[in-house]
């Protein structure tokens, strides 16, 4: 594969949000509980990776099945109030086995406005994936999702590391309008017809796991709007982009909610800021920018 490793130096695209915004802000809910690996539900193994690092091999694991069970009994709830209360529509990057096990968590998130889109079947990489297999997972996540939301999902996002085919088998199956498998700027670009809207591990409440960096609400909070008050600052003269990763394990827990609050504060403080699901910001770039890259 070749790399693109210019990007848009020299010729950086102007704003073209609606109403003159200056920034795009894209909260992603990732919904993954119900689809990590585990042994109990016939997988190969279970999930290692918490916020304890451990994995248990060869027995179904209680412990790490009730960790990620916080997430739909307790954390979506305080995510989507604080989304609410601030009139901010998300979106929710939704495994379809996580869809399967959930499936009135999903229908609430519709149902509140938010989009939600595919993010792989299991929660697990598709690096080294066979492409058979790997078509026959986007095209039943696909199906899943749709069925469950009621509404077809136009993304998608794949844990971590993706094959080198993945994009082209979203565009091969015809129902994906934007990926956000890139990681390296804080504006879309084009593929073709298909958007690429970068996605971010550093505004992400997953550095409150070991080692990420994260403690306190505030580290998350104080990070997130630093990054947002620059964006926003060269959000005056050059398109600019900016992803906050969330799930409803993390950031859901008592002690972290109060940084996602802190962070809407902040944001919708501004007037000229467009808070926008992921649908809609491929839509508006792909609009203004489809036939000219």
């Amino acid at each position: 594969m070749s790399r693109d490793l210019r990007g848009y130096w020299g010729a950086e695209p102007v704003p073209c949000w609606p109403n003159g915004a200056r920034l795009a802000v894209s909260f992603v809910v990732n919904i993954e509980e119900g689809a990590e690996l585990s042994i109990a539900a016939g997988d190969e193994r279970n999930e290692s990776r918490y916020e304890a690092v451990e994995e248990v091999k060869g027995a179904p694991d209680p412990c790490m099945e009730s960790h990620f069970g916080y997430g739909p009994r307790q954390g979506y709830r305080r995510i989507v109030d604080a989304l609410a209360a601030h009139n901010a529509k998300a979106s929710f990057s939704t495994c379809g086995r996580a869809a399967e096990a959930t499936p009135w968590l999903i229908r609430d998130a519709v149902e509140r406005g938010h989009e939600v889109s595919c993010h792989g079947w299991r929660w697990e990489t598709h690096a080294g994936m066979a492409e058979a297999h790997e078509r026959e997972i986007i095209a039943r996540t696909h199906a899943s999702i749709a069925r469950i939301a009621r509404v077809a999902p136009v993304g998608w996002h794949t844990r971590s590391a993706t094959s080198p085919q993945t994009r082209d088998l979203l565009k091969e199956h015809g129902g994906f309008s934007y990926d956000s498998n890139a990681y390296d700027d804080d504006i879309p670009y084009m593929d073709g017809t298909h958007v690429v809207l970068p996605y971010a591990f550093d505004t992400n409440d997953m550095r409150f796991s070991p080692g990420g960096g994260f403690v306190q609400a505030r580290d998350f909070s104080d990070y997130v709007i630093a990054g947002f008050d620059r964006l926003y600052a060269e959000g005056g003269k050059a398109a600019r982009m900016m992803s906050i990763g969330l799930h409803t394990r993390i950031i859901g827990r008592p002690a972290r909610i109060g940084a996602l609050e802190a962070v809407l504060t902040h944001i919708t403080a501004h007037k000229d800021v467009w808070i926008a699901p992921r649908r809609d910001i491929a839509a508006c770039w792909a609009k203004h920018h489809g036939d000219a890259e």
